[in-house]
């Protein structure tokens, strides 16, 4: 393994928390007694008993039993073990206080309440606490006057969402622009600027009132289930995502060819259209990892087919053989599916002899119209259902299908008068999706378990990530306007544990005739979020391939950019898998003091070392943003240098949008954009960005197969990991291989490239030492310096 050294180099409050009144609780709620049980903490009241469980240091889970009222469970969230927490209860006359290194409980008996402190500084408490209305249950809570809070899942509200309340009912929004309150992908949770987030476990309908009537009180509302919430506390953002994602779940690794370019369109009619269309990215030298096959692979037409769920021989009549085809190429083929069984399909009756579909309240298939035709819906939470659905994926699976979209999922259409196994359908509706990815999950664990799964979904619950689903932002419309809110929709996401949200490059629903600028942009963007799948409806071809040549190079362009990058980008992934941490990231995760950066959505980091500011307009000639402080900023097409801590304009090209480098920061790059099916870190440039403001750098990058599950807890990967210490007038570059599989290489094996081109021989060294800081690295390169002709 020979990387090479590109060095680029670059010359040289505190958020208070302030005190709100914290008001009683029910009138009629009186503290009765508290006592330990096990690792829990029990607190009766008048009116039912609290159940207070500290999961660690950092979560608290707090549950309500209403006296004399059974209740369902639709919590589907956690999916964490309780750690060994030390605390201690202290009461003292009028008040209680559960103690422990983290989070900190403070109960007044008279009149009843409870707060929860972090660090010594409030966090949040119960106002009303739990409220039993004729129609729904509800817990209010107390917050502060300043806070900025996120969250409710996939919203167009602008980066506080704070005002509004929230509807919960995963629900698509076709062609969506710049506003949408509700949308494919709900959540109950919020995060508030405090860096504190509150999860409400309860999958059914409902509402997330953010204080929308301005009097500093959240609501949450719903018909049902057991009332509970996690109140989840962190030592800064990143930490607190880590907490987030260690309750509901860390994202597995998805495979490498994930991360390259995907052919897709509302649809692909035949194979030959198919095989025509991907043979046309080969034809002109664009890298390609998938190509996606909507709903003709099972029928001749939009309606009256769905549930067939078998190829149409008739438009594709080798599939096997297609798909073998492909393979040998390094493409995979997805198909989609759908959870509705139409009345017409050719699976009706094999579902209605099965039972597998949801019933009405006398246990017969449940059916209704929608867009599609008249349809039933297959039960997901019946174990029955979940086998025989999962046999279909099962069969095409060793038919050579190498990965799943499962659309429709919210679900689209979900009568309150359905009946599932395990509840109705309002009390379960946001939780379809979240368990329709956990029955591939597990179908893959089970029956093929050397393979990674692609789940590709837009409907889910909190902690869906942890079933390897990959969300998608929805039918946006294919305008300015829906490129407007993807960085803010993508960047919620991340904060909310699904830090592979993304949306259809160049827009899906809608338009008369292909923007060229529009689409460009939007690729160009596309480079720099987590998945790169243009998408959209067939009129207006999604393929860079279909483009006219202007627009077709500057889309090679980006998508070979993607795959130069893609060591870096899934080394971004291992870090997600291991801690959570957002790929694409808010300013003021890093800048948490900074209010004007709380609701900032203009630029934003891609992993640690990109500050990137997409094209959201049309006709524009220059761009002006923030440049976060600390370090300066190196362009990362023209090598310009920007001083942090300041907002710069910056010219526009159409060549690519505006990308910056952190200085200090190591960028791992293959040195030609390739398939994954070639993909190796054998040779690879790595590009370092000195800057005398960054005392010391440091990079670890992960790599393995890239197609085997859970490669890092079965030890088969490598870690390799890159510092500097620059003193001012030397730079001490060292490479350690922490882990290594069978290969091991040191800093010697470095070539160094000035300023991105290899020094001319013989000048080098005068280079070198006349900019000082490379001295050290120079002597260091001796030898390999002299196979291209330096003598040091």
């Amino acid at each position: 393994m020979k990387p090479h050294l590109s060095i680029y180099s670059i010359l040289p409050i505190l958020l208070v928390c302030i005190s709100f009144t914290i008001s009683a609780q029910q009138p009629n709620r009186a503290y009765n007694s508290i006592k330990v049980l096990d690792e829990n903490i029990e607190i009766k009241v008048s009116d039912g008993k609290y159940l207070i469980a500290p999961l660690n240091d950092y979560i608290v889970h707090t549950s309500f039993y209403p006296a004399g009222k059974g209740m369902k469970n639709f919590s589907f969230a956690a999916d964490m073990k309780a750690e060994k927490v030390d605390f201690t209860l202290v009461e003292e006359g009028n008040n209680i206080t559960i103690k422990s290194k983290g989070i900190v409980l403070k109960i007044t008996k008279v009149p009843f309440k409870i707060a929860y402190y972090f660090n010594d500084k409030l966090l949040i408490c119960e106002n009303r606490g739990f409220v039993d209305t004729d129609s729904m249950q509800l817990i209010n809570l107390s917050i502060e006057k300043e806070e900025v809070l996120y969250g409710g899942g996939a919203r167009v509200l602008g980066m506080d969402r704070r005002g509004n309340r929230l509807k919960l009912y995963n629900r698509a929004h076709y062609g969506y622009e710049t506003r949408s309150e509700l949308m494919n992908y709900t959540l109950p949770l919020f995060l508030s600027s405090k860096q504190y987030a509150v999860l409400f476990d309860n999958a059914s309908t409902g509402f997330l009132d953010l204080d929308s009537k301005k009097i500093n009180e959240i609501t949450y509302e719903t018909i049902g289930g057991i009332p509970n919430y996690y109140v989840i506390a962190g030592n800064n953002w990143y930490h607190l995502v880590d907490q987030y994602t260690r309750l509901t779940g860390r994202q597995p690794l998805p495979p490498r060819w994930a991360f390259g370019n995907f052919s897709s369109r509302f649809g692909y009619h035949s194979q030959a259209e198919t095989e025509a269309t991907v043979n046309k990215f080969f034809k002109d030298e664009i890298p390609l990892e998938a190509v996606i096959i909507d709903i003709y692979w099972f029928g001749d037409d939009i309606k009256g087919t769905m549930g067939n769920l078998e190829w149409l021989r008739d438009s594709f009549p080798k599939p096997e053989k297609m798909i073998k085809r492909f393979n040998k190429k390094g493409v995979k083929t997805i198909l989609v599916t759908e959870p509705f069984i139409l009345t017409t399909s050719n699976r009706w009756q094999e579902a209605v002899d099965n039972k597998i579909l949801a019933t009405d309240l006398f246990g017969n298939p449940y059916t209704y119209d929608f867009y599609f035709g008249n349809t039933g819906l297959i039960d997901i939470y019946d174990q029955n259902a979940r086998e025989w659905f999962w046999n279909i994926y099962k069969h095409f699976t060793n038919q050579g299908i190498g990965g799943w979209w499962g659309d429709l999922g919210e679900p689209e259409v979900h009568p309150s008068g359905l009946q599932h196994i395990n509840g109705t359908a309002d009390e379960l509706h946001n939780s379809y999706g979240h368990e329709w990815a956990r029955l591939i999950w597990d179908g893959y664990r089970k029956d093929f378990p050397l393979t990674r799964p692609f789940i590709l979904m837009r409907a889910g619950y909190a902690g869906s990530q942890r079933y390897g689903m990959i969300p998608w932002s929805g039918d946006v419309n294919r305008s300015w306007g829906g490129l407007v809110p993807q960085p803010e929709i993508a960047l919620q996401m991340g904060m909310q544990g699904l830090a592979y949200m993304h949306s259809d490059l160049g827009g899906f629903a809608g338009g008369d005739t292909m923007n060229n600028e529009l689409y460009t942009r939007w690729l160009q963007y596309g480079v720099f979020q987590p998945i790169y799948r243009p998408h959209a409806q067939e009129h207006i071809p999604a393929e860079p391939v279909f483009q006219n040549e202007n627009t077709k190079a500057l889309a090679k362009k980006s998508i070979e950019l993607r795959y130069q990058l893609i060591p870096y980008i899934y080394n971004m992934a291992f870090d997600n898998n291991q801690t959570g941490k957002p790929l694409m990231i808010p300013l003021f995760f890093n800048e948490s003091q900074n209010k004007e950066l709380l609701t900032y959505d203009k630029a934003y980091m891609w992993g640690d070392a990109f500050l990137v500011s997409p094209v959201k307009e049309p006709g524009l000639k220059n761009q002006s943003f923030y440049f976060p402080k600390g370090t300066s900023w190196t362009g990362f097409f023209d090598n310009k240098i920007y001083e942090g801590g300041l907002e710069h304009t910056i010219p526009l090209s159409i060549s690519n949008i505006p990308v910056f480098v952190k200085g200090g920061s190591f960028i791992p790059m293959l040195r030609n954009a390739v398939s994954t099916q070639h993909y190796s870190l054998d040779e690879f440039d790595l590009h370092y960005y000195a800057d005398s403001l960054v005392k010391e750098s440091r990079y670890r990058l992960y790599n393995d197969d890239g197609k085997s599950p859970f490669a890092y807890e079965n030890g088969k990967y490598e870690l390799m990991e890159f510092t500097d210490k620059n003193d001012d007038i030397s730079l001490d570059f060292s490479v350690i291989k922490l882990v290594t599989t069978d290969r091991f290489w040191d800093a010697d094996n470095l070539i160094v490239i000035e300023n991105g081109k290899m020094p001319e021989s013989g000048t080098a060294k005068e280079l070198l030492k006349k900019k000082g800081v490379y001295y050290k690295l120079y002597k260091m390169q001796a030898e390999a310096l002299k196979t291209i002709g330096i003598e040091a």
